[in-house]
């Protein structure tokens, strides 16, 4: 018995051609093709590329010709131009006339230190100093005592000669009348000659005594002289124990307490000139170079500005930052207190028609040697040479044109890559 199969079931059916699906597929098709032919140059670029990096990742900056102005922009803060500081110019203890804050003028006691042993030691050197005047005083009685005599010996020997010359003027007369014998005229004779002698020996000692007593007088003035000079400077040290301010100004930092005992040269106090406030910020390492004294700036705060100059540039680094100062170019502002934040502005340069862009890390990352400039969603790295350097901005000398418009930031994510891509 044979098995029937399900031939006989079966039908030919007649499909019938649908022009509407054909016609949607082939548009789809004429569709594809357009967007592969229109996208062809960008996947070309994207296939050329060494990367692709996101845009949301960069930041962009764009060529741009005008005004440039170097400038350094900082905090500032207020600081005393003269603040100086009291030390003790001898040991023992002190006793405070002041506090911290009080407002006092030039030459006013701030301190006195009590040294009993530096007071007694110009007293001694004074009374030795008196000791030495009456000496002096002393000497010049003594020497016009002296002169006296030698005086009173050359007038006698002046005397006595001419009595002589007079008795043998009158011996001779005598013994020519033949009243006087031969030997009363050289008698006479001998005694005009003593008279000579003693009045020569008078002259020379008058002359020489007198040098003499002149050289004993210089000397003592000279011995009193020196030691005043000696007592001088004690009255010095001992009038330097009353320590007064040198400048009008504040009474700053106490460094001791009242009646401390201090040795000498210890630090006592420091006083504040307020009259000669500068202010002091702080500069990066690589603007100070291009920082000169002379240069004029802009100090503002308080709701004011005020004109400024640079009077002062630290020669040392500390952490990548010179220390600068400002002076006031007028009058010193009434208003300002010491440690007061301000605001500060140098100008260091001013041009126009300079091409620049905006600063941004890739100064740093390629030290300005190249840039990746932006066409097409294709960041191509491109040589490129800077001149000077703003806060915000960075002088372009060669490599690119106005309007053209590359990375400022980000720059590390292209690992120094020739051809970047940039998705969106």
């Amino acid at each position: 018995m044979m098995i029937r199969d399900t031939s006989a079931q079966d039908r030919m059916v007649e499909v019938k051609p649908n022009r509407k699906r054909r016609l949607i597929l082939g548009g789809v098709g004429i569709a594809v093709l357009a967007l592969l032919v229109w996208l062809a140059p960008g996947i070309g670029r994207l296939f050329s590329a060494s990367a692709s990096v996101s845009s949301s990742r960069l930041a962009f900056a764009t060529v741009e010709r005008g005004q440039f102005v170097r400038d350094i922009a900082a905090e500032g803060k207020v600081i005393a131009a003269v603040s100086p500081t009291m030390y003790a110019t001898y040991g023992g203890a002190v006793t405070l006339q002041v506090h911290a804050g009080d407002t006092v003028k030039k030459g006013q006691v701030l301190a006195v230190v009590d040294s009993p042993e530096l007071r007694n030691k110009l007293a001694q050197e004074q009374s030795k100093a008196d000791a030495m005047q009456v000496d002096y005083l002393q000497s010049q009685v003594d020497a016009r005592s002296k002169r006296s005599d030698l005086q009173k010996a050359f007038d006698n020997a002046q005397i006595d000669e001419k009595s002589a010359e007079t008795n043998l003027s009158r011996e001779q007369k005598a013994s020519a009348a033949g009243a006087a014998t031969g030997v009363e005229v050289d008698q006479a004779k001998d005694l005009l000659e003593k008279a000579s002698i003693t009045l020569a020996h008078a002259k020379s000692d008058l002359g020489m005594n007198n040098d003499s007593l002149n050289l004993n007088i210089q000397s003592k003035k000279l011995a009193h002289e020196n030691q005043l000079l000696v007592v001088q400077d004690l009255q010095r040290q001992v009038d330097d124990l009353n320590v007064k301010s040198p400048v009008d100004g504040q009474v700053g930092q106490l460094f001791i307490a009242e009646r401390a005992t201090v040795a000498k040269d210890a630090q006592l106090l420091s006083v504040i000139d307020l009259s000669a406030l500068q202010v002091e910020m702080q500069v990066p390492e690589s603007f100070a170079r291009d920082l000169g004294i002379g240069m004029s700036g802009e100090i503002s705060g308080n709701g004011n500005v005020w004109k400024g100059l640079v009077s002062a540039i630290s020669p040392e680094v500390v952490n990548g930052e010179v220390s600068a100062r400002l002076r006031f170019a007028g009058e010193t502002p009434k208003q300002l207190r010491q440690n007061q934040r301000l605001s500060v502005r140098v100008l260091l340069d001013q041009r126009d028609n300079v091409l620049t862009v905006q600063r941004g890390s890739f100064v740093d990352e390629s030290g300005g040697s190249y840039a990746y400039l932006v066409r097409d969603g294709i960041a191509t790295k491109t040589p490129i040479r800077v001149g000077a350097s703003s806060i915000d901005k960075v002088e372009i000398l060669d490599g690119l044109k106005e309007g053209d418009r590359i990375v400022i930031s980000g720059t590390d994510n292209f690992k120094s890559a020739a051809r970047v891509a940039i998705s969106n």
